[in-house]
């Protein structure tokens, strides 16, 4: 037999609870064997669209289970440190982020441009008042995906610099709610890693974000996880 244990996160905590549930599957068992156990033991819980992180990793359906992993359910997303040489910086924060210092932090004397994504919560959405917002992350795989999208842009466009951090926990109106600051020697590359890490980031990091407003509370909608990080469960028969 293997056992594997399932955290469920964003809106999926609904159904299946904030704590991590033990699964007990047959010896050989894959992901989408899971995904058919969990919606046979929690059949309200919303599947379709989901993706699927082993051990802080995405992870396709056919993937082989192993005893002891830990299985991450990931709705759609509302959704560190800098490294020697400077070049990039990601967390995920609780504080009121210093838009002012990390942008000072990330300028040298060899760029000619800083582009800056400054992410704010605003006061109305849906046609609703919004009062605050509350922010939760899978944090050790976030990290990880934030990290890597920082190296696919220094790669990918040719900026120096990336940082990303993102506040965890409740916002109210006005705070800052991710902040993305790109270093470069020209603008058009600068404008273009930045507008990718925003875009990027919303579709594949595992951080939700679920509105309150004046007259209820609901789990933002995401957008829908890329083809090749989407896990599908067999449709009912």
């Amino acid at each position: 037999m293997t056992q594997v244990r399932v955290q469920a996160f964003g809106i999926l905590r609904e159904s299946l609870g904030t704590a991590p549930v033990p699964f007990q599957l047959a010896a050989g068992a894959t992901v989408a064997d899971l995904l058919a156990a969990v919606a046979a033991a929690h059949p309200a819980a919303m599947l379709r669209g989901i993706a699927v992180a082993v051990n802080a990793e995405y992870a396709q359906t056919t993937h082989a289970l192993a005893d002891g992993d830990e299985v991450g359910l990931l709705p759609p997303v509302s959704g560190g440190a800098p490294d020697e040489n400077s070049s990039g910086h990601v967390a995920l924060t609780r504080d009121v982020i210093d838009s002012a210092a990390l942008v000072a932090a990330a300028k040298q004397s060899t760029d000619g441009a800083v582009t800056v994504f400054d992410g704010i919560v605003r006061n109305h959405s849906r046609g609703r008042q919004t009062l605050h917002l509350d922010y939760e992350a899978y944090e050790e795989m976030a990290l990880k995906q934030m990290a890597a999208l920082c190296d696919q842009a220094r790669q990918n466009f040719g900026v120096r610099h990336a940082t990303i951090v993102h506040r965890l926990g409740r916002l109210h109106i006005g705070e800052t709610s991710v902040l993305i600051v790109v270093a470069s020697a020209h603008r058009a590359q600068a404008f273009d890693a930045c507008r990718f890490l925003i875009d990027t980031l919303k579709k594949t990091v595992p951080i939700w974000k679920k509105e309150t407003f004046v007259d209820g509370a609901v789990w933002a909608d995401g957008e829908p996880f890329p083809e090749n990080l989407a896990a599908q469960p067999e449709p009912k028969q």
